[in-house]
């Protein structure tokens, strides 16, 4: 999966190609807005461990179910995580990249 700075929508592209999911923001506030820090710890520990309860993904990283689950209903509408049809939550991807590309504004000059 490829974060890419520049419009808020997930594309799907040709796996066989090997390019994956790319997920675009508008701007740097708004993935930092939505990619917060305590989010990437979630996505951290769900990285290759399969899927993990909601309890046991909170007593991970040492937060509260409530706010965890919170922010796994965020990571799943964007597309990094998955809810399984058990309760719990999954990171179907073997390893995130992030790419950031920033142009010269229209106002810069």
């Amino acid at each position: 999966m490829v974060f890419i700075v520049d419009g808020e929508r997930v594309i799907g592209f040709d796996n066989e190609r090997g390019k994956g999911e790319t997920l675009n923001f508008e701007t740097p506030a708004a993935c930092f807005g939505r990619l917060t820090q305590r989010r990437w710890a979630l996505i951290d520990a769900l990285l290759g461990a399969g899927e993990l309860p909601i309890r046991a993904l909170a007593r991970r990283v040492r937060r509260d179910v409530k706010r965890v689950h919170e922010d796994v209903v965020v990571l799943a509408e964007l597309g990094i995580v998955e809810r399984t049809a058990q309760g719990g939550v999954i990171c179907p991807y073997a390893e995130i990249r992030i790419d950031m590309h920033m142009k010269p504004s229209a106002n810069a000059a």
